[in-house]
């Protein structure tokens, strides 16, 4: 990511890492890594681990297995690239915006965008199967850790949208343009496979998208609400004195201002 100052560009690729962040990754690498490509490949041979906490439509829907859209986001598949890659997102954009909200808004706006993108999924899926009777992708696990990362390229657009970023590690451009054109591509992607139709679950991009302005937009709606009321409270215990006494007539005291002294007590 690159730093925008007095003009210049500051490519800034190796952002230190926050205590959030620290631990997301571990507990991603540590479920990949043991969980995942020990036990369920070498032991069970066969992905019960991911079936039971990966997400998988029909398994929330029939089975009431709602645990699955908070314990995808921890699952990713074997393929290295995969998990190296949501990783290396979540380092380079949290670090960044955990530095700037504070570790517990933080954590807070991560799992929501991560949660709401598989509530969105299992949604748009369940509606989209009984207006279409087309069940393509109802019985295959979503897993990764990226509708919450792209719920933070959401945030570091809104939040840094004047700074460069390279667009395929080539192209640079500021990353207001690059969300967009991120979302654009997804949503491009998603028209062309069809819902469900895509092995890279389009549909829980965009849904980590959404959930992410959802939440920074209550958020911020709720800050804007808990000001005003305390603005409204302390006004309540505020006074307007009006000082407009005036001096005896002819009485050789000088008249006071009818105007002021006004003051606030």
């Amino acid at each position: 990511m690159g730093n925008r100052g007095q003009g210049s560009v500051q490519w800034n690729a190796m952002v230190p890492i926050t205590p959030v962040v620290k631990w997301m990754i571990g507990i991603c690498v540590v479920v990949w890594l043991v969980l995942q490509v020990i036990v369920e490949k070498y032991f069970l041979g066969q992905p019960h681990i991911t079936y039971g906490l990966g997400l998988v439509p029909l398994s929330v829907i029939e089975k009431f297995f709602v645990w699955q859209v908070f314990t995808y986001q921890f699952l990713h598949s074997t393929n290295l690239f995969h998990i190296l890659f949501n990783m290396l997102l979540l380092w380079w954009l949290g670090s960044e915006l955990e530095s700037r909200w504070g570790s517990k808004l933080f954590l807070a706006f991560y799992l929501f965008s991560g949660a709401g993108a598989g509530v969105l999924y299992v949604l748009v899926m369940a509606i989209y199967g009984a207006v279409t009777q087309t069940f393509t992708g109802w019985t295959t696990p979503v897993v990764g850790a990226s509708g919450a990362v792209f719920g933070l390229m959401l945030a570091y657009g809104i939040l840094f949208g004047e700074r460069i970023v390279y667009f395929m590690m080539v192209f640079p451009m500021r990353a207001k343009w690059f969300v967009l054109i991120l979302g654009a591509v997804e949503v491009a992607t998603l028209l062309n496979s069809g819902i469900g139709g895509s092995s890279e679950a389009n549909l829980a991009h965009l849904g980590g998208i959404v959930s992410g302005f959802v939440f920074l937009r209550g958020y911020t709606w709720l800050q804007q609400r808990r000001w005003r009321n305390k603005s409204t409270k302390r006004g309540r215990g505020l006074k307007l004195v009006v000082d407009n006494e005036k001096g005896s007539e002819g009485g050789g005291d000088k008249p006071t201002d009818p105007d002021g002294p006004k003051y606030w007590n």
